[in-house]
C-alpha cells in the first residue's frame, strides 16, 4: 500500500468536509446574491463558513475575504496595495515593501513584479527572521512587511509578535502567509495585531481551489478583480459555495482537533528523527528551531533529493524534495540557500510532512526503506566520498 508523507503540499479531503459540500454540488441551487430563499440558503452557508474560518484564524468574520487559494490571497494583498492598484482606485499605493528571503514564490514573485523597491529580510542559520534583521531593511517609505508564519519546507515557526510590534511602531502594515501554519499551530490574527493573513483550505483537509485573505478593516486594500460586489467588493464573481462550505467545515475541524493533531504528528516526527540520527551523514535542517509538529526536512549526503525522492516513490512512499526544477536544471531550495546551507547539502534535501492519517508503522517503513536504499548505494563512488 502506498504511503503518503507530503501533507504540506496538500491533504486528503476529509469525508465530513465532503459531506458538507455535496448538497451544494448536487441539490441545493441558487445564486448567493439572489434575494429569494434559494439564494439566502447559499448566502447562509457562506456566512457560516466565514465564521468558522475566522475562528481558526483568531479573527472576526467580517475580516474574511474568500479567494481561490493561498496564491490568490497573497496576490490580493500585494496587488491590492501596489502602485498598479492605486492608479485604478485612487487609493494611496504602497511602493516599497520588505519580505523575508524564505517566503513562498506566491509572495516573492508578485513582490518583484509589482513594487518599485523590494527589500529582503535575511534569516539566520536556523531559518529565523529576527527583529534586528528586519530593522536593517526598513525605510521611511516602507509600506508593507510580509513574513510567513511557518515555512513550508523546514517547518520553522516565526516569532511574529516582535516583528509586528516593530512595524506598527513605524506605521507599516504587516502581512503573514499562514498557509502552512493553519491547523498545526494556534493563529491569533487580532491578538497579535496582524493586518493581513493568508489561508488555504487544501492544507487543512479541505477542498483545493478555495482560500481566504484575512484583512483588518484599516488596511487600504484595492480590489484587483472587478464586476459584482461579492466579498465586500474586493473579489468580484459568483462564489463557489460548495468549496467555501467545505473550507468552513475543515476550519471548524482544525480548530476543534488542533491539540490532537499536534500530539499525533509530533510523535511521528520524534520517531522519524530518532531513526534518522542512526543513519550516517544525515543532516536535519533547522533542528534547533521551533518547528511545525508535522514537518521534518533532512538530507542524506551523497544523494540528490530528486533522486532519493524517485527511489522512495518506486517503493510507494511519497515525500517532497527541497529543490526546484527550472528549465530542466535542478536548483537548490531558495529557503535553504537563505539559511546558508551549502548547495551540495541543499540539493540533497527531502521533506517529510505528516498528516492525521499517518501511522507509526509508516514511519518505520520509511526508515527501513531509507536504510535499504542507502545500503544499496553505499559502495558507489559518490556515497564513499560522502562518508569520508
Amino acid at each position: 500500500m502506498a504511503i503518503y508523507l507530503d501533507n504540506n503540499a496538500t491533504t486528503a479531503l476529509n469525508q465530513q468536509v465532503l459531506d458538507v459540500m455535496l448538497p451544494f454540488m448536487r441539490r441545493v441551487c441558487g445564486n448567493p446574491s439572489s434575494l429569494h430563499r434559494f439564494g439566502r440558503l447559499q448566502r447562509d452557508a457562506i456566512e457560516q463558513a466565514r465564521e468558522q474560518v475566522a475562528k481558526l484564524a483568531g479573527a472576526q468574520a467580517d475580516q474574511v475575504i474568500f479567494t481561490s487559494g493561498g496564491t490568490e490571497s497573497n496576490n490580493l494583498i500585494l496587488r491590492g496595495l501596489s502602485a498598479c492598484a492605486g492608479r485604478v482606485q485612487k487609493k494611496k499605493p504602497v511602493k516599497r515593501i520588505a519580505v523575508s528571503t524564505i517566503e513562498h514564490m506566491s509572495v516573492l514573485k508578485p513582490a518583484q513584479a509589482l513594487f518599485d523597491k523590494v527589500d529582503y529580510i535575511a534569516v539566520d542559520a536556523q531559518g529565523y527572521v529576527n527583529q534586528q534583521n528586519l530593522e536593517q531593511v526598513l525605510d521611511t517609505d516602507t509600506g508593507l512587511v510580509s513574513v510567513m508564519t511557518a515555512n513550508n519546507e523546514t517547518g520553522v515557526i516565526q516569532s511574529l509578535v516582535p516583528l509586528i510590534h516593530c512595524c506598527r511602531q513605524r506605521g507599516i502594515l504587516f502581512h503573514t502567509d499562514a498557509t502552512q501554519a493553519a491547523g498545526k499551530i494556534a493563529l491569533n490574527f487580532i491578538a497579535d495585531g496582524i493586518h493581513a493573513m493568508t489561508l488555504s483550505a487544501h492544507k487543512i483537509y479541505g477542498p483545493a481551489g478555495v482560500g481566504a485573505l484575512i484583512v483588518d478593516q484599516t488596511v487600504p486594500l484595492n480590489a484587483i478583480q472587478f464586476g459584482g460586489s461579492q466579498e465586500k467588493s474586493q473579489r468580484a464573481g459568483t462564489e463557489n459555495v460548495a468549496a467555501i462550505a467545505g473550507f468552513g467545515k475543515a476550519a471548524e475541524m482544525a480548530s476543534e482537533g488542533l491539540l490532537q493533531r499536534q500530539t499525533h504528528t509530533r510523535q511521528l516526527c520524534i520517531l522519524l528523527e530518532q531513526g534518522l540520527k542512526k543513519i550516517p551523514a544525515v543532516t536535519i535542517f533547522a533542528e534547533q528551531a521551533d518547528r511545525l509538529p508535522n514537518t521534518v526536512q533532512f538530507a542524506v549526503a551523497g544523494f540528490e533529493g530528486e533522486s532519493l525522492l524517485m527511489q522512495l516513490d518506486r517503493k510507494a512512499i511519497a515525500v517532497s524534495s527541497g529543490s526546484a526544477c527550472s528549465s530542466g536544471k535542478t536548483q537548490p531550495s531558495h529557503v535553504l540557500q537563505a539559511m546558508h546551507i551549502p548547495d551540495d547539502i541543499a540539493l540533497a534535501a527531502i521533506r517529510v510532512s505528516f498528516g492525521e492519517n499517518n501511522t507509526v508503522a509508516e514511519v518505520e517503513t520509511l526508515l527501513n526503506v531509507l536504510h535499504e536504499i542507502i545500503n544499496a548505494n553505499r559502495r558507489s563512488p559518490v556515497m564513499m566520498a560522502a562518508s569520508l
